[in-house]
């Protein structure tokens, strides 16, 4: 488990917003037979260094391409901690640290870099993890601002500026596309700053099941669904954090990593088999840059991802790659009618 983040700084309640609202343009036009599956996956905080190695490896293996929602407390060493203001907060917290040096901080760089070479997405998680459910918009495109100016500018700030890729600046201003809010906690004031600073989708939202992405704004919003799982098919949040507070209260119990590690293959088999073999909605599962119950949920992944990706008409993608498919067999299926 990584030192630099415990699954303890999830530990405010999560906030579930249950999607509701229009349904994006056309999905009833598209044809159950016609629509690839889409596999979503996410990785929220994505700080650990040796965690970014082994999920590129992962994706490079299955197929798969994902979308890592970075929090920007960990461009920063833990000795510039004063440089980050929170909205509401003492200047110099975060609920989840920073990067414990400047070494770890490059190479943390050299590994956002790399995966988005390779085709994945990065998003935000702000910054500190903090509860922003009561934030303000102005709150928002405060944090917003602090992160992006942090994205740009952490070759410099780390004290290598030689080693900046020639497209970094662009990168940072421009393709960070998506967000996901702390504890799933999204206030009323997001989606106007969302909006405000050039976002297109959000994932912050939780909902009864999977479901179509929602239009909100100009913002693109999905939600992490609730599957069945466990001998009581209790639903539970498809992310692991939930699962680790439902199989062992949010408390390491290595002992019954293996089991755990096959009641959320199951699940995951399960909500994929009954979309595949159904309506064919997006099937998103949620990760956290920790190995929680000694990477029961990470290895439960491995294996899904394995069995899954390769499957026809299937694709395993990140959210800026759903939104494409999404729109492009949204637009096939207008110009059949």
């Amino acid at each position: 488990m990584s030192s630099l983040f415990s699954p303890r700084s999830l530990l405010l309640p999560l906030a579930v917003a249950l999607a509701a609202g229009p349904a994006l343009a056309g999905d009833e036009a598209v044809e159950t037979a016609k629509r690839k599956q889409l596999v979503i996956v996410s990785f929220d905080g994505a700080h650990d260094n040796l965690l970014w190695e082994k999920s590129r490896a992962m994706a490079k293996r299955t197929g798969a391409h994902f979308t890592y929602f970075l929090s920007c407390t960990f461009l920063f060493p833990k000795a510039e901690r004063a440089k980050y203001q929170a909205p509401h907060e003492k200047r110099g917290r975060s609920n989840v640290g920073f990067a414990p040096d400047r070494e770890d901080t490059i190479l943390r760089l050299g590994e956002i870099w790399l995966a988005k070479l390779e085709g994945h997405d990065i998003g935000s998680h702000a910054c500190g993890h903090f509860d922003g459910g009561k934030w303000s918009a102005e709150d928002w495109k405060a944090e917003f601002a602090f992160f992006r100016e942090s994205l740009k500018n952490a070759w410099q700030n780390a004290g290598v500026g030689e080693r900046e890729p020639a497209d970094w600046k662009r990168f940072a201003e421009e393709e960070i596309k998506g967000f996901r809010a702390p504890y799933l906690s999204a206030g009323s004031g997001l989606v106007k700053a969302l909006e405000a600073d050039g976002f297109a989708y959000d994932a912050s939202l939780v909902t009864k099941g999977p479901a179509m992405p929602v239009a909100s704004g100009d913002i693109t919003r999905f939600g992490l669904p609730l599957v069945p799982e466990g001998a009581s098919q209790r639903p539970v949040i498809a992310m692991d954090y939930n699962l680790y507070v439902r199989h062992s209260k949010g408390k390491e119990n290595p002992e019954k990593s293996a089991a755990f590690e096959e009641s959320t293959l199951k699940a995951y088999r399960d909500a994929f088999a009954k979309q595949y073999d159904g309506e064919r909605i997006p099937l998103q599962l949620g990760f956290h840059f920790v190995e929680m119950n000694a990477g029961a949920y990470w290895r439960a992944l491995d294996r899904f991802l394995t069995e899954t990706c390769g499957k026809a008409d299937v694709a395993c993608v990140s959210y800026a790659g759903a939104l494409d498919i999404l729109a492009k067999e949204k637009k096939a299926a207008g110009a059949a009618l």
